[in-house]
């Protein structure tokens, strides 16, 4: 009989090699997003957070995508090892134990339970038991492996759906979540001897479960939580874990001293400051870091961006890659495109563009301008209608305005320009040439009246009007 001796150290397998068919998509199903991330993350970040001295995840269709992902997001601490004969569940928990490098007890699960947290990893991690399974109870057990129990409630077996054997297996609701852990002499073992007498013909991770009980190991049931454990097996699974893992999310900042609105999205990873507000509709993504005191308000939507104290966003305003300092005020209906600076107390306002560009503490754009590629100074002021003309077909150029300079409305500043210090460049102006400090810049042609032509321009272009509809 193999050592029941409780182990050291401990490696965690997961098993995210499986193609999820009924996903119907080119794209691997632990791949698919959830809450901002692939569905694979999670899982993998239990395990580190649960303390496993190793972790190692078995990929196979689309292998690329996900070792790409787990190299980029975990780097040295999680290794991959290809499943090349696909051949079931244990045929790829045979891999996966087959690489484990310093490790005496093994840990093995699915990689397709986003919700599983490492505390629910715990007690599987300080299981004793020569043997433990996770067991849940639900209320459709359908399409799930059954825990099969002899008279004296001793885990017997697990025996999968398709193989069931009478309506009494079928009716018992205790199912398999597919949490494992033994030490890795019995896996290798246990894993080496399967066979695929089964209805799908392949080998299952789950007949070790018979073998432990053969080898005379004492089997433990490890306590886990059922609304965490069902794994995603279609996009209507994925929705619904999804929505409880946003709802997970949004209480969690809630409770650190956030104002969240019901209908509001925030994925996973983003940080936010107590006291902040966040509205309905908003949605904030990816590396996205807000600070304290700041109101996001309805309908924004911010993506790897940094919100310093005190700024307020207003209405429908978008952002991405981009940093707005400290009492900052964006919107409505703004957009920051990537690398845009918006300096402390500065404003965007309504329907104005920014990309590549540098605002000065107090700047302001209040409407309808495009700055791209820019330096703006400190209190520098840009009237409505604003451009910078920053793209000549081949290269892109800079716009560059000093401090409290005044840029009139419906102005065009041709890059590469610089507008120099408390210059004043009036309404119309289309500037080519560089603007002195404390210059007057205007190029308006001259204004002609004619008196009582107009009634005489309404007559002729009536009159052509009249002849093209005969």
């Amino acid at each position: 009989m193999l050592s029941d001796r409780p182990m050291s150290k401990i490696a965690a397998v997961i098993l995210a090699a499986g193609q999820g068919t009924r996903m119907k998509s080119a794209l691997p199903k632990v791949m698919h997003p959830i809450a901002g991330r692939p569905l694979v993350h999670f899982p993998v970040r239990a395990a580190l957070e649960a303390g496993c001295d190793e972790v190692i995840v078995v990929v196979g269709h689309g292998r690329e995508h996900v070792t790409r992902y787990l190299a980029a997001a975990f780097g040295e601490r999680v290794k991959t090892v290809v499943q090349t004969t696909q051949l079931g569940t244990g045929d790829a928990a045979r891999y996966g134990v087959s690489a484990i490098a310093d490790c005496d007890r093994v840990l093995v699960f699915y990689g397709d339970v986003p919700l599983l947290e490492a505390g629910d990893l715990a007690s599987a991690t300080r299981s004793a038991a020569p043997f433990a399974l996770a067991t849940i109870v639900v209320d459709d057990p359908a399409g799930y492996g059954r825990i099969l129990r002899d008279e004296s409630g001793d885990v017997l077996e697990i025996r999968e759906h398709k193989d069931l054997r009478s309506d009494a297996e079928r009716a018992v609701r205790e199912i398999n979540p597919g949490i494992f852990v033994s030490s890795a002499a019995f896996f290798t073992e246990a894993l080496a001897a399967l066979s695929p007498n089964n209805a799908q013909g392949e080998l299952y991770l789950t007949d070790v479960v018979a073998a432990a009980r053969g080898a005379g190991l004492g089997i433990g049931v490890i306590e886990a939580r059922a609304e965490v454990l069902v794994g995603i097996n279609d996009r209507v699974q994925l929705a619904q874990a999804e929505e409880r893992m946003l709802a997970r999310i949004a209480d969690a900042h809630r409770r650190a001293g956030v104002t969240v609105r019901h209908g509001a999205r925030i994925d996973d990873g983003v940080v936010i400051g107590a006291d902040t507000v966040i509205e309905s509709g908003a949605v904030l993504r990816g590396d996205t870091r807000v600070g304290a005191g700041v109101r996001v308000d309805v309908g924004c939507v911010l993506t790897d961006v940094v919100i310093e104290d005190g700024v307020v966003l207003k209405p429908c305003s978008v952002l991405e890659k981009s940093l707005v300092r400290a009492n900052a005020q964006i919107g409505p209906f703004s957009h920051l495109r990537p690398e845009s600076d918006i300096g402390e107390g500065a404003h965007i306002g309504n329907f104005v563009e920014t990309k590549k560009t540098k605002l000065g503490p107090g700047a302001k754009a209040n409407h309808l301008a495009y700055l791209g590629d820019g330096l703006v100074g400190a209190r520098a002021n840009i009237g409505a209608g604003t451009i910078f003309c920053n793209y000549d077909g081949f290269l892109k150029h800079t716009t560059t305005i000093e401090e409290d300079a005044f840029i009139g409305s419906d102005s065009q500043l041709v890059a590469p320009v610089t507008i120099g210090r408390g210059a004043y460049v009036a309404t119309g102006t289309t500037v080519t040439r560089d603007v002195p400090a404390d210059a007057l810049a205007i190029s308006r042609t001259k204004q002609e009246n004619k008196e009582g032509y107009a009634s005489r321009i309404k007559a002729r272009m009536k009159a052509a009007k009249d002849r093209k509809a005969q």
